[in-house]
């Protein structure tokens, strides 16, 4: 499987099982997401993405997005689309 690199975590939200990804590249909902990190790996789908407090269907490039995740994430964790 090819992965690719489309940006880094600043924040994670744990009461609300959010990570904030800072984009270098696009993101649609649906899409499989690999979070990896010193103590941090695991896939998932993007299952919600939101820019500016509302719900969209894809963050482009250089937008910040708050994306629901399944586990714990940290700050500065990479995050790549899974291709």
């Amino acid at each position: 499987m090819k992965e690719k690199r489309i940006g880094k975590v600043s924040h994670f939200y744990n009461h609300l099982g959010v990570a904030i990804v800072e984009l270098n590249d696009s993101l649609r909902v649906g899409e499989k997401v690999h979070f990896v990190g010193h103590s941090t790996d695991f896939e998932q789908p993007a299952l919600s993405l939101e820019v500016d407090g509302k719900k969209v269907e894809e963050a482009k490039k250089k937008q910040v997005v708050g994306v629901e995740v399944k586990e714990m994430v940290r700050e500065h964790d990479d995050v790549f689309r899974v291709e």
